[in-house]
């Protein structure tokens, strides 16, 4: 009777001690998750970035081409 008992209460440690692993794995894979969404993001920023870059570049090259139509004006005039 006695030894029932302490089988039982063995039993519910256990499962406890199962249930608190398992919401230690889902912890990690939510990190897991949260990070790898930062690294998308990082990614994502990059991206932006090198768009910006080339916008910028494209801007200069427009503002040459302006500068050569105004040089090509006053050679005319």
């Amino acid at each position: 009777r006695q030894g029932e008992r302490e089988r039982e209460r063995e039993e519910r440690e256990r499962e406890r001690e199962r249930e608190r692993e398992r919401e230690r794995e889902r912890e990690r894979e939510r990190e897991r998750e949260r990070e790898r969404e930062r690294e998308r993001e990082r990614e994502r920023e990059s991206v932006r970035e090198r768009e910006r870059e080339r916008e910028r570049e494209r801007e200069r090259e427009r503002e040459r081409e302006r500068e050569r139509e105004r040089e090509r004006e006053r050679e005319r005039g």
